[in-house]
């Protein structure tokens, strides 16, 4: 009987390692929730790669509604996760930080709501939705960003309070004609991001971003030829507020609508964050960009000053990582 069991896991054992090395190539993994691919969920697709791959790996996902709740772990490396059609292909969870844990009256927090985690590093999310639908009982965000050299191209990021959080200061991640939506605070966190021709739709009153940039680290949050766009009962929209006193935002060549609060930022609450926030905008456009009225403390860079604000200086450290080479 034990040579039986024996002979049994050995199987189970060769079966397994054949299978995960029958995808240790760069050939393209497909998905396809209808059961017209290999794999159903993207999970069960992230789960067959190998570890720290030196090449590039696509998943690709056929149109559909995956109700997943996905984690890119740190040992996974050059990945990209590509759908079929952007609003058509949709990863969507609903958890929300007021959730009650399991035998506990403690809620699940802020930081475990997300629908996607990215953990790994060169990873990239293109032509897909990440979506947050949970009910407005708490933050709930969409897209959770931890690993460094991140791009995110031409995706939607749908939710109310906390949206995308890019989690880890010193990490870099680069969104390019993307849109982006909430309520409050809904792109947050202390990693440098450069936000490339994207559309950022406020849906109330409230503030759009909430940096938490160290001290030491000189690029916070930059928006390039971005579009701000609000929603009919948003009148009253502020560009950002100070989640710690160094948070560092930029927006240029954007366009700002009227909704946007004349004194532009705000302090949150903390007049001691004036005098630490780095809060700076050029050459915006639209009747949102008067800066008349402004408060004191955010400053209207120069075209000399703005002209050294470049993708290479904002993310170029000793690997010399440019997103668009």
């Amino acid at each position: 009987m034990k040579k039986i069991l024996l002979l049994f896991t050995l199987m189970q054992f060769c079966t397994t390692t054949w299978a995960a090395k029958s995808y240790d190539n760069p050939d393209t993994i497909f998905v396809a929730r209808d059961g017209t691919a290999e794999f159903r969920n993207i999970d069960d697709a992230i789960e067959v790669c190998r570890a720290f791959m030196e090449y590039h790996k696509v998943i690709f996902v056929k149109k559909g509604i995956y109700k997943e709740k996905l984690v890119i772990p740190t040992w996974l490396t050059n990945i990209e996760i590509c759908g079929e059609d952007r609003d058509n292909t949709i990863i969507t969870y609903d958890d929300h930080a007021n959730i009650k844990l399991p035998g506990t009256e403690k809620g699940m927090g802020t930081f475990r709501t997300y629908t996607l985690k990215v953990q790994g590093q060169d990873i990239t999310i293109k032509d897909i939705t990440i979506e947050n639908n949970a009910a407005r009982l708490g933050q709930a965000v969409a897209l959770h960003t931890e690993g460094d050299r991140l791009k995110f191209i031409n995706c939607r990021f749908l939710g109310n309070q906390d949206t995308v959080y890019t989690g880890v200061a010193g990490t870099r991640c680069y969104f390019k004609d993307c849109y982006i939506e909430g309520t409050t605070d809904f792109i947050f966190g202390p990693s440098t991001a450069w936000f490339e021709n994207c559309d950022i739709y406020c849906k109330i009153n409230s503030y759009i971003t909430a940096a938490s940039t160290p001290q030491d680290i000189a690029y916070g949050y930059v928006f390039n030829n971005c579009r701000i766009t609000t929603s009919e009962q948003a009148d009253k929209v502020y560009l950002g507020r100070p989640w710690r006193p160094y948070a560092m935002t930029l927006f240029m060549n954007c366009t700002l609508p009227k909704s946007i609060r004349t004194e532009g930022w705000e302090n949150w609450r903390n007049p001691e964050n004036e005098k630490t926030a780095r809060y700076s905008e050029y050459n915006n456009k639209g009747e949102g960009a008067v800066t008349t009225g402004r408060v004191n403390w955010c400053r209207q860079l120069s075209k000399k000053e703005a002209s050294t604000i470049t993708m290479d200086a904002v993310f170029c450290r000793t690997d010399k990582w440019n997103p668009i080479l």
